[in-house]
């Protein structure tokens, strides 16, 4: 009878140790999961970006455009037309180089269409003194040309809700920018790219950065899972069996 609540526990011990095993192994596959979506990501930005240069003009608004839109998606852009600054908007707590600071977004109405495309225009250092003020940034009252990448809408960031209004903001909602404003704005963006200018640093990161943060944490789950499975073996069938040698 002594022997029994002794059985049940190794089996107990086996069946954690397996499940800790188990556990760990699979959140080890799961980071180089992520890392091979990042990777994959990264080299399909990078076809995309070796293609040829597209003109503006090309970008639509009516439904069968938006359908297509997707397979354009981080192809190479140039786009003439004037900025509406007007409706300019400062996205907050956007860091560049490890700095605080906001993405400048404007519209730009395309020459040739009238469509309305957001351009990222790139990164403005904020004000440490005045959280209120806004960054110096020139914008050309004049016809220009404006290079860069079709990008997705800004991705949003955590905020407590509610409708946003005024230039400064968290996170800027398309169906409600276009309300707001009164421009039927294209759902999709232009990350302009080049030197600084205008008072703006465009040294956008990278779209797949992380990979080698997926890949350390794979390496600490899978070294975690074989570490229960020798302290297991160890104290479950090592120790024993040496304890049950004769002296």
């Amino acid at each position: 009878m002594t022997d029994k609540p002794f059985h049940w526990r190794r089996w107990l011990l086996l069946a954690v140790a397996a499940l800790g095993v188990g556990l760990t192994f699979s959140l080890g596959l799961w980071q180089l999961g992520r890392a091979s979506e990042k990777t994959a990501l990264q080299d399909a930005r990078m076809q995309q970006s070796a293609k040829e240069v597209l003109d503006g003009r090309s970008l639509r608004g009516n439904p069968e455009a938006v359908a297509q839109r997707s397979e354009l998606m981080h192809r190479r852009l140039v786009v003439k037309g004037r900025w509406l600054p007007a409706h300019t908007v400062y996205l907050d707590n956007r860091q560049m180089n490890a700095k605080p600071g906001f993405f400048v977004l404007t519209p730009l109405q395309i020459e040739g269409t009238g469509e309305v495309l957001v351009v990222q225009r790139g990164w403005a250092q904020r004000s440490f003194t005045d959280r209120a003020a806004l960054p110096p940034v020139q914008t050309s009252e004049e016809k220009v040309e404006v290079q860069g990448h079709l990008a997705p809408w800004p991705s949003r960031l955590y905020d407590f809700g509610g409708a946003e209004t005024g230039p400064i903001r968290q996170n800027l909602d398309l169906s409600a920018y276009q309300q707001e404003t009164g421009l039927k704005v294209l759902e999709v963006t232009l990350l302009q790219s080049g030197a600084p200018s205008e008072g703006l640093l465009r040294e956008w990161p990278v779209v797949a950065s992380g990979v080698e943060k997926h890949h350390g944490y794979a390496f600490q789950w899978f070294g975690l899972s074989g570490l229960i499975a020798l302290l297991y073996v160890w104290f479950q069938i090592v120790q024993p069996r040496r304890q049950k040698r004769p002296a």
